[in-house]
C-alpha cells in the first residue's frame, strides 16, 4: 500500500484493499489528505492481483475497505468485475465499503447501484461537509448539497448504507447560522444511517490554511463551534440515526443514536456552552496529530 492511506474509523477492523491512489477531484480548499499525491486508478487486473495476494494472508477476513478517495468513480463495470472477485476470493466476506462523492454515485443507474449492493457492497462514506450552498462554493467542493443529498437518497433506496460526514466551522464566523441550518437542513431530507461530525482545522499546504493566514476566514472560537454544534443538533428532525463527535478534532465528544437521543446531547451541549471552560476568544488546541 502507498501513503498517504485513509479510512473511516468504522473500518479500523476492516481489510484495507488500496486499489486506488490518491483522489479524483482533490481541490477542496480545508482539505490536505491527498495534496502532492497524484490520482491513479489501479487496473482491474493490478487490483485482482492485489486481492489474491491479501486473500492469501487474510483468508478469514469478513469486512473489506476499498482505499483511496473516491473508489465509486470508476466505471460500473470496473467495480462490478473488482465486487465479484472479492466474493470469489474471500469466503467469509460479509461487507464492504468505500469513500464516494455525490457524481460518482449518481453516474451510476438504480440497477447498477441494487447489484452491487448484492455483491456486498454496503457502506459508503460521503463527505458532505455543509448543506449550505454558499459555504459550499466558498470551500471549492466541487458539488452542490442538493446533488449530494439525491445521491445519499437513492443509494439509500438501493439498499446501501450512508455514512455521512459534516465539518464545523467550515463556514468560519461570517457562515456559522447559514453553516448549522443549511447542514441540519440537508441531513434532514438524505437521512443517513450514520453522521459524524468532525471539526475543519486548517492543515499548511491548504487554501484555507492561507487564508487564516491572511485574514480571509476567521474561525470559530471552541465557544463558538460548541454552539454551532447545538444549533446544528437542534434542527436535526432524523429518524435513526447513529451520531459521533468522538473525532479527535473536536472540542467535546458525543455519541449516541438520533433521535432517541437529541434532548441528553442538548443538554451535555448547554452545559458546556454554560460553562467556563471553553475559549471564548480562539480555537483552542490543534491536534497532535496534524
Amino acid at each position: 500500500m502507498n501513503n498517504p492511506l485513509f479510512r473511516p474509523p468504522a473500518e479500523a477492523d476492516s481489510l484495507i484493499l488500496q486499489i486506488d491512489q490518491g483522489c479524483p477531484y482533490n481541490r477542496c480548499t480545508f482539505c490536505g489528505m491527498y495534496r502532492g499525491v497524484p490520482y491513479r486508478r489501479s487496473s482491474v487486473d493490478q487490483v485482482r492481483t492485489l486481492i489474491l495476494q491479501e486473500s492469501q494472508r487474510y483468508p478469514r477476513a469478513t469486512r473489506i475497505f476499498l482505499a483511496d478517495g473516491d473508489v465509486m468513480r470508476r466505471p460500473f463495470e470496473e467495480l462490478r468485475a473488482i465486487l465479484f472477485f472479492l466474493n470469489e476470493q474471500f469466503s467469509r466476506l460479509a461487507r464492504i465499503g468505500a469513500y464516494a462523492g455525490g457524481g460518482s454515485i449518481a453516474a451510476k443507474s438504480v440497477e447498477q447501484l441494487r447489484f452491487l449492493r448484492s455483491l456486498k457492497l454496503h457502506t459508503l462514506y460521503m463527505g458532505l461537509e455543509s448543506g449550505d450552498e454558499e459555504v459550499l462554493r466558498r470551500c471549492n467542493k466541487g458539488e452542490t448539497a442538493a446533488h449530494m443529498v439525491d445521491a445519499g437518497i437513492m443509494a439509500q433506496e438501493c439498499g446501501l448504507r450512508m455514512s455521512v460526514m459534516i465539518l464545523l466551522g467550515l463556514g468560519g464566523s461570517d457562515y456559522s447560522r447559514e453553516h448549522a441550518v443549511g447542514t441540519a437542513n440537508a441531513l434532514n431530507r438524505m437521512q443517513p444511517r450514520l453522521l459524524s461530525a468532525l471539526r475543519v482545522i486548517p492543515v499548511e499546504s491548504t487554501e484555507l490554511y492561507e487564508d487564516v493566514a491572511r485574514g480571509r476566514f476567521h474561525q470559530l472560537s471552541e465557544y463558538d463551534v460548541v454552539r454551532e454544534l447545538r444549533g446544528m443538533l437542534a434542527n436535526l428532525e432524523l429518524n435513526s440515526t447513529v451520531f459521533r463527535s468522538n473525532h479527535g478534532s473536536n472540542v467535546v465528544s458525543l455519541e449516541g443514536r438520533l433521535p432517541r437521543d437529541k434532548d441528553r446531547f442538548l443538554s451535555e451541549l448547554d452545559r458546556l456552552i454554560e460553562s467556563t471552560t471553553l475559549d471564548r476568544e480562539s480555537p483552542g488546541r490543534t491536534p497532535l496529530w496534524l
